[in-house]
């Protein structure tokens, strides 16, 4: 059996539920992975097990389907963070585009962008599900314990740990929807017209250009550290390259395209006004979802 589709007609109550909390569904395991593909792939075995369940015996399914999608996405999580210890060159989550109402919903849009989500690449499994489920998705004690199979009090320690961890770690504040539109837009005039002054004049002393090839195309292997620095790899942008504004992560972003085809993603950090991080995927693997979506928006 496959995961059903929204526009199946004559849903049964377990396909019905399920597809009411789908989107909830894959922001959760997406926020716990880094990866749409992986989120897509643990839904999938969540969905497997939910057509197997008793529904006269699940009191509250949308809390039964969140227990069992945390748990498929912690063992998937484990294995993961296997994986990026041999991981060539920086690791950058997957890009998700993301639709402009969760652009206005602040806290949404913050726990999805690229700099929180590698701040919560440093909690520890379980510490990342906690606080996914508690300070995202505001779940009582009760609920996430089930789901992290751990007492309501150990999970109010990790809760509090983990919120300490972030707190340190994450952005300095909050940018309002306008102004990373306007930076956006600047960065884009700067790159397309090749001014490389433009492009000190907007990027912070310290910036950090992160970017993510895989091994398989062309990355640094190492953070981009500085203004000047970080000024020249984007001057060798290719000047054939189209620069085209979406919204990813919940947040303006670049998607540049080189022959039609989707090339690189690259998404913005700004704090006071400056560019503080830059985030440039090229990992083909971490694109294709990218690819597909936008395939299929130009062909409707």
């Amino acid at each position: 059996m496959v995961e059903p589709s929204v526009g199946d007609g004559g849903m049964g109550p377990a396909t019905e539920a399920f597809v009411a909390h789908r989107n909830l569904l894959f922001t959760v395991a997406y926020e716990l992975l880094g990866s749409a593909a992986d989120a897509e792939d643990v839904l999938q075995e969540t969905w497997l097990r939910w057509v197997g369940v008793d529904l006269d015996a699940v009191r509250d399914p949308r809390a039964y389907l969140v227990r069992m999608t945390t748990r498929q996405a912690l063992g998937r999580l484990r294995t993961l963070r296997r994986r990026k210890e041999s991981y060539v060159g920086p690791w950058l989550p997957e890009p998700l585009l993301t639709a402009p109402d969760v652009a206005e919903d602040v806290e949404l849009a913050d726990s999805v962008s690229m700099a929180m989500l590698l701040v919560m690449e440093t909690l520890t499994p379980t510490e990342r599900a906690v606080f996914v489920l508690r300070d995202v998705f505001d779940l009582e004690y009760d609920e996430i314990a089930e789901a992290v199979d751990k007492s309501p009090a150990a999970v109010r320690q990790i809760a509090h740990r983990a919120r300490t961890h972030v707190a340190a770690r994450r952005p300095r504040g909050v940018v309002s929807p306008a102004e990373s539109r306007g930076a956006l837009a600047a960065f884009r005039r700067a790159i397309e017209t090749g001014d490389l002054q433009r492009l000190l004049d907007m990027i912070a002393p310290d910036v950090v250009l992160l970017t993510d090839g895989g091994g398989v195309v062309q990355a640094a292997l190492a953070p981009v550290v500085g203004a000047a620095a970080v000024a020249r790899v984007l001057g060798r942008i290719d000047t054939a390259a189209f620069l085209q504004p979406a919204q990813v992560n919940g947040h303006p972003a670049l998607i540049l395209r080189l022959d039609g085809a989707v090339d690189t993603v690259i998404a913005l950090r700004v704090d006071d006004g400056l560019i503080t991080a830059l985030y440039a995927v090229r990992n083909p693997e971490k694109l294709s979802r990218i690819r597909i979506e936008r395939e299929t928006a130009v062909s409707r």
